[in-house]
């Protein structure tokens, strides 16, 4: 039986509940409904990230703590996560579409206080937005949008598939020096903040 109009399959999208389509654009065309709700929910999920990441990056300069290119690391990663939902917003307004300002939820990382829950947590978010951009670009297809799959496809899924195999190799090394996921540290802490290469290697990954 096919799918009544307007009836959304279960999804984990992120997608902007109140989310109105800007109906008045002159430039908008074929941009379905649903990929243009979408495209708003995953802007704010981009965003979140980014914050969340910063305050990582923050954790990591206090003095009790004074990892400063594991900060860096975290910052990095912040302004680029930043930088996609920019992305994402001019592309939506490219397509006519509207992004609909919304509350950015609490970092929510407070507890964390060493390199390895951190790397895990910042995994564990590239996972969830790969996964979703993976959503997001077939439910493109499936609404006859080819345009907007291959935009998600390449600009944002495909940067994160070889982050989060470095990424992977980081925390696989973080466990191998010795590394704690609590504030007792150690020496495994200090050489991961020395692993500068590596680090940057993630970055520009």
């Amino acid at each position: 039986m096919a799918e009544p109009s307007g009836k959304r399959l279960k999804t984990n999208l992120p997608n902007c509940k109140t989310h109105r389509a800007f109906l008045g654009s002159r430039v908008k065309q074929n941009l379905p409904a649903v990929v243009e709700e979408s495209l708003c929910g995953v802007s704010t999920l981009l965003m979140e990230v980014a914050y969340r990441l910063d305050a990582l990056a923050k954790i990591f300069e206090q003095d009790d703590i004074a990892l400063p290119r594991v900060a860096a690391f975290f910052h990095e990663h912040s302004v680029n996560e930043q930088a996609q939902a920019e992305a994402m917003l001019d592309y939506l307004s490219d397509r006519g579409g509207q992004y609909c300002s919304k509350d950015i939820q609490r970092p929510g990382c407070e507890e964390v206080c060493a390199v390895i829950p951190a790397l895990e947590l910042m995994l564990g978010q590239w996972k969830e937005e790969m996964a979703v951009m993976v959503e997001l670009s077939q439910l493109s297809k499936e609404h006859s949008d080819p345009h907007s799959a291959s935009v998600v496809k390449s600009r944002f899924l495909g940067p994160l598939v070889p982050r989060v195999k470095l990424l992977g190799d980081l925390l696989t090394n973080a466990r191998r020096v010795g590394c704690t996921s609590d504030r007792s540290g150690g020496f495994g802490e200090y050489l991961i903040d020395q692993l500068q290469e590596e680090l940057t290697n993630v970055s520009s990954g």
